[in-house]
């Protein structure tokens, strides 16, 4: 999708003639959630002077009640019309930034934030980051009485499977379709291993504009799978005994003379800032675990088995790593980081894979040899002979990772950071009180 270049004559005149009636303004709370403030069009003029404000205090991660007024500073490329149309007329929506009272960003905003580590990347003579997700749902039978999700699945379709047998194929379809009629640039889309669970490939996009992509991209899989009685999640491991859903992360930075991770001349034509952006990734992957994997069910999906990574490591060839270099070169060279899951925020992960690169190019870390073996099949003392470590095994050992990691603080920022941390640690400790029925299972009548 083309990134727009619209300017303020351009959104009123296109509003009058699609008889848009209702603006969304979007932004995305500390956990990845989607918040809008809707208003009637006649508040349009005020959106595009800066001048509407909101209650920050009433969104998770923002700000105290006595700081509560903040402002909506509207993205003019994000504007986009929603091919669903209400009754009265049709609804647009535009990805904001949010401001404090002052007129100063708000370092609480993700958005913000990845704004920031961006202009890093600048500072340091490189001049995109493109980023292309692969995001994984389940979809899952509404239950027809209370309209609320049950967790059963609507087909036993296996990889690339037809219909028959993949009964979501229209659904996919049909959720394709509105994407392209927004703009999108789908590549793929196709049933996933397990039962129920798709993916579906847009291109990619420079990391701003491919964070803003995800979270539509979600609105638009809820909406649509909603229409066909089905609930779409997200959620990484709704299922015992599956596979899990993922957001395979493929991202490439470019300088002016073009991608700054191809060189020809390299043995996997690989260049210097690859190997080093790589070492960065690897170097810190502990401690944006908790970024990237921000859920308690996250860690249900990251063990081994189930073709989600578990260990630190990369390589040109096999999927078992944390980190993978697709095969294409030239302006195609990229890295596939495997662990993110699709309930991360993803202006959060991207700030923090960007960070954990650009040390590792500040730093010139240089990172353990590729392992090209089935690292699900090798021993504790093959994995510590080729310098392969673990990923955080629960949420709890991946913010204690995370409040090691200094560069993990830099990449969040003061506000951020300690707020993500103490959110996270009141959800562990809520489900560490809670009792299973796994638990009972296992030990009510044997003790």
């Amino acid at each position: 999708m083309a990134k727009a270049a619209y300017t303020k004559d351009d959104i009123v005149s296109l509003a009058k003639k699609e008889n848009v009636k209702f603006l969304r303004l979007m932004f995305t709370d500390l956990f990845g959630i989607i918040k809008n403030v809707e208003v009637p069009i006649s508040q349009l003029d005020k959106l595009l002077e800066n001048k509407l404000m909101f209650d920050g205090s009433s969104i998770d991660g923002f700000v105290r009640i006595e700081e509560s007024d903040m402002y909506l500073y509207p993205d003019l490329s994000t504007w986009m019309i929603f091919p669903w149309e209400h009754e009265h007329g049709k609804i647009a929506r535009i990805i904001c930034e949010v401001y404090n009272a002052d007129r100063t960003p708000f370092q609480g905003d993700p958005r913000n934030n990845l704004i920031r580590v961006l202009k890093e990347m600048n500072d340091l003579g490189f001049t995109e980051f493109n980023i292309g997700p692969e995001p994984e749902f389940f979809l899952f039978k509404l239950d027809p009485i209370t309209g609320k999700p049950t967790t059963q699945l609507n087909d036993k379709g296996s990889y690339f499977d037809l219909a028959p047998v993949d009964l979501g194929e229209n659904c996919r379809r049909d959720i394709v379709l509105e994407l392209e009629n927004m703009g999108f640039d789908v590549e793929a889309s196709h049933h996933e291993v397990a039962p129920g669970q798709h993916e579906i490939d847009f291109k990619y996009a420079d990391a701003l504009q491919a964070c803003d992509n995800i979270q539509t991209f979600k609105l638009v899989v809820k909406t649509v799978a909603r229409k066909h009685g089905l609930h779409a999640t997200f959620m990484p491991k709704p299922l015992n005994g599956i596979n899990g859903s993922g957001m395979h992360i493929n991202m490439s930075l470019f300088h002016k003379d073009g991608n700054a991770f191809f060189d020809e001349k390299d043995e996997m034509q690989l260049s210097e800032s690859a190997y080093q952006f790589l070492g960065g990734l690897l170097q810190h992957a502990r401690g944006y675990t908790a970024v990237t994997n921000p859920t308690v069910n996250s860690y249900k999906r990251l063990v081994p088995g189930f073709e989600a990574p578990v260990y630190v490591a990369w390589s040109g060839r096999n999927r078992s790593p944390l980190v993978r270099v697709p095969i294409a070169r030239g302006l195609s060279t990229r890295l596939e980081l495997r662990s993110v899951d699709a309930t991360a925020n993803p202006y959060l992960v991207i700030a923090a894979i960007l960070e954990a690169g650009l040390d590792g190019l500040r730093n010139k870390v240089v990172p353990p040899a590729s392992v090209d073996r089935n690292i699900y099949v090798m021993n504790r003392q093959e994995r510590q002979d080729n310098q392969i470590g673990d990923l955080p095994s629960t949420l709890h050992n991946a913010i204690k990772a995370l409040e090691k990691d200094d560069v993990m603080e830099k990449a969040m920022g003061p506000h951020l950071y300690p707020s993500f941390i103490e959110a996270k640690q009141l959800e562990w400790s809520a489900y560490r009180q809670e009792v299973s029925e796994w638990e009972r299972d296992q030990y009510l009548e044997l003790y």
